[in-house]
């Protein structure tokens, strides 16, 4: 079993205690009850098949996350098992989601979608089949154009950070214009402005980057929603919220309804904001950042009108015992970027164009590296104990001069 087989049933298994880990679970039940109710449900594994999982397990894999954080949760082997069924979760949310977006489209229709995007190959899942599960969903919901829409608010902040991006105004550097993009992050109970930045590129690595500074100052939310972009989505963004401990909610797409807060600040912020802006009077984006933190500190501290005459910021820390900090430690730790790199004959990996130098033992192999964007630090992970080695950029003229180690072979003894 690899290092990505070892991983992905990681974040299956967090998946399922995400809940209880974050918090999130019903309040009216014990944890004992937690482990059984879940023990009850069909899971899809990573190997796709169908499992259900006793709640002995269930409470050990708790346990081993409490002690050793979200590495404790990668098993040294296989031992999932499970069963096939006709319609898996994901199939039979697509068809409800085609039903709901499209109310008249026949089971035909549906299943001829199906087999054109993948999900399904031809004579695998029969017409009839979908045709059976969509008249019970027409029984038990009248479907209509209209959507349920409502306003909604948490009760308590650092329940759901909303997340989103969005396109900001041209810089002008070395007589190009360079398009600037805000990240920004904002707690839905407070309308706080949790964290934001700008930057020349729309990428998870500048999101992480928010995220960190958001997290060091006030403490990790319970959820984290977005959209369904590529900075958002992906596989070091489960990574990190599955080393923190948060639920990361994906709006349904095309649904910017679903995170209106974010979308409406985006708006506000273009308003007063960016309406009045002279770019001739920047010289790079670090004069604009300053700019733009001056505003949101101006936003944060003034009263909001749906807030019953509290600024974002009194309402936020009017909450202040809802804050969970994680340590220093904690957080370099998680918000470490993990590729894997094959190391070359003469034990250097190369990242970002730059060539770094590993132990000799890792010659020709398949190695994981965690890493720091800005690449301050970067580490091995041990394939057996998965601890942290760091690594240095190579020197080619200490090299030179470094006594080689070498390997003696000796004979068995009598």
């Amino acid at each position: 079993m690899n290092t990505d087989d070892r991983r992905q049933i990681a974040l299956f298994r967090y998946g399922i205690l995400a809940p209880l880990i974050s918090g999130t679970y019903e309040k009216n039940q014990s944890i004992k009850e937690f482990f059984c109710n879940a023990a009850k449900k069909v899971y899809t594994n990573p190997r796709g098949e169908d499992t259900k999982v006793t709640a002995s397990t269930l409470e050990r894999w708790y346990y081993s996350y409490t002690r050793n954080s979200f590495d404790a949760l990668m098993p040294q082997r296989r031992c999932d098992t499970g069963k096939s069924r006709k319609l898996d979760d994901d199939i039979s949310e697509q068809i409800t989601y085609l039903k709901q977006e499209y109310p008249r489209i026949p089971a035909t229709l549906v299943h001829q979608k199906l087999m054109d995007n993948g999900t399904i190959t031809k004579g695998e899942i029969s017409l009839s089949t979908i045709t059976r599960y969509i008249n019970q969903l027409n029984a038990e919901t009248k479907y209509t154009s209209n959507k349920d829409m409502r306003r909604y608010e948490r009760a308590h902040i650092n329940e759901v950070w909303c997340g989103d991006s969005s396109v900001g105004p041209y810089l002008k550097v070395d007589n190009k214009k360079k398009r600037v993009y805000i990240i920004a992050l904002l707690d839905d109970a407070s309308r706080y402005i949790i964290g934001i930045d700008a930057f020349y590129h729309d990428n998870y690595v500048n999101l992480m980057a928010v995220m960190k500074s958001a997290v060091m100052r006030h403490g990790k939310p319970k959820i984290l929603n977005f959209d369904n972009g590529a900075s958002y989505k992906n596989k070091q963004i489960d990574l990190l919220a599955a080393r923190i401990g948060v639920i990361l909610n994906y709006c349904a797409p095309y649904t910017p309804t679903s995170k209106a807060k974010i979308e409406r600040w985006f708006r506000t912020l273009k308003d007063h904001w960016m309406a009045g802006l002279n770019m001739n009077d920047y010289k790079n984006i670090d004069e604009l950042r300053c700019d733009l933190s001056r505003y949101v500190t101006q936003y944060n501290q003034t009263v909001h009108s749906s807030l019953n005459g509290l600024s974002p910021q009194d309402r936020f820390f009017n909450e202040s015992h809802m804050i969970k900090r994680l340590t220093v430690e904690q957080i370099e730790q998680s918000f470490l970027l993990e590729y894997e790199r094959r190391v070359s004959a003469d034990n250097v990996v190369m990242i970002n164009e730059t060539e770094y130098e590993v132990d000799y033992r890792y010659s020709k192999q398949k190695i994981t590296l965690r890493y720091s964007p800005d690449l301050s630090k970067i580490y091995v992970v041990d394939k057996k104990t998965d601890e942290l080695t760091e690594i240095k950029i190579l020197n080619k003229q200490e090299n030179s001069i470094t006594k080689r180690v070498k390997i003696k072979f000796t004979g068995g003894q009598d």
